[in-house]
């Protein structure tokens, strides 16, 4: 993932005396080039033996060292695949920064909040030893063979002799994940559906693409794809009320040019997965919109415009896929303290 600094030349905006006047093709036109559409998972790939497998890995809490946390609990099905919590808690008991949305997550060049895991299939072994809790990645096998899942791990790698490994252990958690797709209204209405979005929204993402949101919120995730510095214009602390100031990229890195760089978050569902930041330290969408416009590009929003960039950021908000849950048989519950809507 390529990071890169923002400088945002703020484009005059399309409001003229509290009238508003859009020609939707042109509009659409340019968000197609800028952002674009995503599509919903094919049966196909749902009901694949691999996708089935790394379902029932996901949801099952016996796959830990303690027995008590699975891949679900930091992703949750009331929170669209991401974490309520303003930090998620490993089977060690250890405080992470704020789990992102599952969802599309793997279209994304590096994943979690420094991009420092390649893929999905590096991200779910890295788990095993990180959030799971084991202390070698070996560890987790005899517990996959003590619940019964040699079948299904002989049924998703045929051609393999050995099937019950690490490697295909994140294969398939990866191949699951790719299936939590969750086309919106905003990608009706870039397909040609003018009633798809209404007239408030469709003001709001001419708003997000005229006010610079979408230099760094673009592609078909509406970010996700670059590093950027949290903090452009101001310190992002004295707006977000952080109990805790994090280095981000630095502290892996060491470099003093990686200091406040995070990885930019997709806005796919964003309305649904708060509390937002990588410390979870904003609650509330609106408030979330109006500190990005701060400490980012400089700008204080007034109450329509953030009106406007809220309703299209609700826009973006699918169903949650058929198949986020657990399959019958796999035990799982929210963690403690976390409750259901």
């Amino acid at each position: 993932m390529k990071k890169q600094v923002l400088i945002m030349a703020v484009t005059g905006a399309m409001f003229a005396g509290g009238a508003w006047a859009m020609d939707y093709d042109e509009l659409r036109d340019r968000a197609n080039r800028v952002m674009g559409s995503v599509q919903a998972t094919p049966e196909e790939d749902i009901v694949n033996p691999i996708a089935e497998l790394g379902q029932a890995l996901f949801w099952d809490m016996r796959l830990s060292s303690n027995g008590e946390v699975a891949c679900a609990s930091c992703h949750f099905q009331e929170n669209w695949g991401s974490d309520s919590r303003d930090r998620s808690i490993n089977a060690r008991g250890g405080r992470t920064m704020q789990s992102q949305t599952v969802f599309h997550s793997m279209e994304t060049p590096g994943l979690r909040w420094l991009a420092d895991r390649e893929s999905g299939a590096a991200q779910a072994m890295g788990s095993i030893t990180g959030s799971m809790g084991f202390d070698d990645r070996s560890d987790i096998l005899p517990v996959l063979k003590e619940h019964g899942y040699e079948e299904l791990f002989q049924a998703a790698f045929p051609n393999d002799p050995d099937p019950v490994s690490a490697e295909n252990y994140g294969a398939a958690l990866e191949f699951y994940q790719t299936t939590l797709r969750t086309p919106a209204p905003f990608d009706a209405w870039l397909e040609g559906d003018d009633d798809a979005m209404s007239e408030l929204e469709v003001k709001g993402l001419d708003r997000f693409m005229n006010t610079g949101c979408s230099g760094c919120h673009s592609g078909e995730l509406i970010g996700g794809t670059m590093l950027q510095r949290f903090g452009v214009m101001e310190n992002y602390w004295e707006h977000t009320g952080s109990p805790e100031i994090m280095s981000g990229l630095m502290d892996a890195t060491g470099e003093e040019d990686d200091r406040f760089f995070f990885r930019v978050p997709l806005l796919r569902n964003v309305a649904k997965t708060g509390p937002y930041f990588h410390d979870g330290s904003v609650d509330n969408l609106r408030r979330a919109t109006a500190v990005m416009a701060r400490v980012q590009l400089g700008q204080d929003l007034d109450s329509e415009a953030l009106d406007e960039l809220v309703a299209f950021q609700e826009a973006l908000t699918g169903e949650i896929p058929v198949n986020f849950r657990p399959p019958e048989g796999i035990p799982f519950e929210l963690p403690e303290g976390v409750e259901a809507d």
